[in-house]
């Protein structure tokens, strides 16, 4: 569901997949029964994806309370409610309430002191919301914060079923966590289905992946999607 503004929603109708590479990953990686968590899910784009197309379970994160209404909107119409869970919260190293900006679509984000403009919403660590989860893929689109969110993770980076995790931003000490936590920067090539050296990818985002085995098989054995007419 989808109206002017929304620009990542509106990014897929003028793009199909408005961030191509990043998103043919989670298509050729995730499995029915898989445990796919977004994390700075906005109006569902990556959700849809997840849950609609490869039948994965979701943990949708959002925030901001206009936006998770579109997104469960978007739950609804592609009756996926019985595979998606959403939840109303930021999220970063611990519980309370945390001044976030709002009217600003999908660069909405954890406001600077001083900012105008802001509501209050709750925050807890990812490590609490998914205590009794095994995810299998994590993208993470939190404007900045996603260190924040890496160091209320540490319990959730250990668990062995976390294999990949797409992150926008990647500073060097997000990257030094992940690093301790067993993952290493990759490229995706769609079209060849396999991981590549990161400076060569076309990615929006940085991917960090744990277990290349295992995700080479999976991709080696993903399904055909059909993409702007073309099969992926």
């Amino acid at each position: 569901i989808v109206r002017n503004g929304m620009t990542g929603a509106t990014g897929n109708i003028y793009c199909g997949l408005h961030e191509y590479a990043d998103m043919a990953f989670v298509l050729h990686l995730l499995r029915a029964d898989d445990e796919f968590v977004d994390v700075g899910a906005n109006v569902g784009t990556y959700t849809i994806l997840a849950s609609g197309v490869c039948g994965a379970r979701t943990l949708a994160i959002e925030p901001d309370p206009l936006t998770i209404r579109d997104l469960n909107a978007n739950v609804t119409a592609n009756r996926l409610q019985n595979l998606v869970e959403t939840a109303q919260t930021a999220v970063g190293t611990g519980s309370g309430t945390i001044q976030f900006t709002k009217g600003l679509d999908t660069i909405n984000k954890v406001a600077p002191a001083g900012s105008d403009n802001v509501q209050s919403v709750p925050i807890t660590s990812l490590d609490d919301l998914l205590a009794n989860r095994a995810p299998t893929l994590i993208k993470m689109d939190v404007e900045g914060y996603e260190t924040e969110v890496l160091l209320g993770a540490v319990k959730t980076l250990g668990n062995p079923s976390l294999v990949a995790i797409e992150i926008e931003t990647a500073d060097p000490q997000g990257i030094a966590i992940l690093e301790q936590a067993g993952f290493t920067r990759a490229g995706y090539d769609p079209v060849k289905k396999v991981l590549i050296d990161p400076s060569q990818s076309t990615g929006s985002n940085a991917l960090f992946v744990r277990n290349r085995a295992a995700i080479i098989a999976r991709l080696n054995a993903a399904p055909v999607r059909t993409y702007r007419g073309q099969n992926i």
